[in-house]
């Protein structure tokens, strides 16, 4: 007879699941021999935190949720980080804890904490399975669920007595396709008038528009249309190509040079904007643009971002729709598209200088001159990510992984990872400052073990940058930010991995370029000079005078 176990991983076969990234406890012992006997790979992790963000990278780069395993207690709460970050993030993945006996109570109340009620903010569904019969229905469900706009994560807790309950066969649910619905005609045909009346209009793509199922149909549009766009941090990369519509990123909230196509538009076309994201742009009661949503959901109306006409469906179809209205129709953006060339030449100044350690800039035309235009690079969370979603330039979708909805510190090497693990043929780097790699940096352990390959860049300031310029920035003094790192050299041997240490600005791309060509996962530890952060980011845009006038 089948235990519950047995029934948990074939219905996650069933539904293609191929690995389970985790750290098994006690409670999971009945799942792991069912996952022994399986054709899924178990993932064994150094830390559940790193196991829940390779599982939603998994989602977020596939569409399909990743999986991951914990025990009880301790190692559930360990995915709460994971969690939030796949529920802000918007990235499907299914996290499955185990638990103690609910028939009986042997241990008392020994690691037991209330994991459902923990997980209930955190996620879009969470359930104890409380019957081996009800396994089949419910992990459907859950992908279902996961899988539905707006995407993000769904737990389920699975006691030792249930999964270890022997049952009668109970059929599996198959799979089937999900749909989503699809806009009327009345709300396309008032946006394409609204465009068509514009004298400016303007397209942002924002992180509901970044769906690995989108980048097609986007795309394609997007050249039909034939309008400037500019996206947020996460819409990055969403349209293939190096599109001479392309304005920049809005990393900043206000103030910045892509700021300046902002305030000329009178209409403002929002593509998959979810307010999660810090606002790309400030929106105004009055003398502001107006703003069209397009998204598969209804806006969430803050103070700012109030859109004045919505498109709510599946936004490929949309933007679609879109294209057979308005091609051909719209009047090219001269002025636009000359400030552009001002809003990027500004943006690229002095990203060749040569003084070490290197600069913001310069790290981040070095890292483009390194990496081909199907190369993934995965931000941690620091300072470095501003200049990387102002400077970086993507050629391809999803080739520039950042987080900009929960923004935790972490995540970045776990997410190169799983890149790597997805296109092991394609050039990966996880670019992390010293504070974010430290905490997790011991899954470089787990990407030797996995036979990775990995470059993991160190951005080494001996510091938490970002807080301790913000601190400057706001006149506190310098306290309680600075910190010591081991020898990153050795510290990444001592785990199997290699690793080197670049000495000039001149020797940056040939690092990079020789530890990709050595194989296998190699840490580069990189000097960095964060002064470029004050002098860009505060004095020169708090100095700039718009370049060129389209009242």
């Amino acid at each position: 007879m089948k235990k519950g176990s047995d029934l948990l991983v074939e219905a996650l076969e069933n539904e293609g699941v191929d690995r389970v990234f985790g750290v098994p406890g006690e409670e999971n012992l009945d799942v792991l021999e069912s996952l022994r006997n399986s054709k899924i790979e178990l993932v064994l992790t150094r830390h559940e935190q790193a196991a829940a963000f390779m599982a939603a990278t998994h989602g977020r780069l596939t569409g399909k949720p990743g999986v991951c395993l914990a025990t009880l207690g301790p190692g559930a709460l360990n995915f709460s980080t994971g969690a939030a970050y796949a529920h802000l993030g918007a990235m499907p993945m299914i996290l499955i804890t185990g638990q103690k006996a609910i028939m009986t109570a042997k241990q008392a109340r020994f690691q037991i904490v209330d994991v459902v009620a923990s997980m209930r903010p955190l996620t879009k569904m969470t359930r104890q399975i409380v019957s081996p019969g009800s396994i089949p229905s419910v992990v459907r469900d859950a992908f279902r669920v996961a899988m539905e706009e707006r995407p993000g994560p769904v737990h389920l807790e699975l006691p030792e007595d249930v999964a270890a309950e022997e049952i009668e066969d109970v059929p599996l649910i198959p799979v089937h396709p999900l749909d989503r619905p699809v806009a009327p005609a009345a709300p396309l045909d008032r946006a394409a008038e609204m465009i068509l009346a514009a004298r400016r209009p303007l397209v942002m793509i924002g992180a509901a528009g970044n769906r690995p199922r989108l980048v097609e149909p986007l795309s394609a549009a997007m050249r039909r249309i034939g309008l400037p766009f500019f996206n947020t941090q996460m819409g990055k990369g969403a349209v293939t190509g190096g599109s001479n519509l392309y304005l920049g990123t809005a990393a900043l909230s206000e103030g910045d040079y892509v700021h300046e196509a902002v305030a000329a538009a009178d209409l403002i076309v929002a593509v998959g904007h979810d307010t999660i994201e810090k606002p790309p742009f400030l929106m105004r009661n009055a003398g502001g643009p107006k703003v069209v949503h397009i998204g598969y959901q209804s806006a969430n109306v803050e103070q700012v971002y109030h859109p004045d006409a919505e498109v709510i469906g599946d936004i490929g179809t949309t933007m679609t729709g879109l294209a057979e209205r308005l091609e051909g129709k719209l009047p090219e953006q001269k002025q636009m598209l000359e400030l552009r060339q001002k809003i990027l030449a500004k943006i690229n100044a002095r990203a060749e200088e040569d003084r070490f350690p290197v600069t913001p800039q310069r790290l981040v035309h070095d890292v483009r001159a390194a990496m081909p235009e199907d190369g993934i690079v995965c931000l941690d969370n620091g300072m470095y990510k501003i200049w990387f979603a102002r400077n970086y330039r993507t050629h391809v979708a999803n080739t520039l992984l950042l987080d900009n909805a929960l923004a935790t510190m972490g995540a970045g090497l776990p997410s190169a990872m799983m890149a790597a693990m997805l296109n092991p043929q394609r050039r990966v780097m996880a670019v992390c400052g010293d504070g974010g790699f430290m905490m997790n940096s011991q899954e470089l352990e787990t990407a030797v073990r996995l036979g990775l390959n990995l470059v993991v860049l160190v951005l080494n300031d001996g510091a938490y940058g970002m807080i301790r310029w913000k601190q400057a920035v706001d006149k506190f003094p310098d306290f309680g930010m600075t910190f010591g790192n081991p020898d990153f050299v050795r510290y990444a041997e001592a785990y199997g991995a290699k690793g080197s240490r670049v000495t000039s600005a001149e020797a940056l791309v040939p690092t990079l370029d020789a530890a990709f060509k050595g194989g296998g996962v190699h840490l580069v530890d990189c000097p960095i000079d964060y002064s470029e952060n004050t002098r860009v980011l505060v004095e020169e845009l708090r100095n700039k005078v718009p370049d060129v006038d389209l009242a």
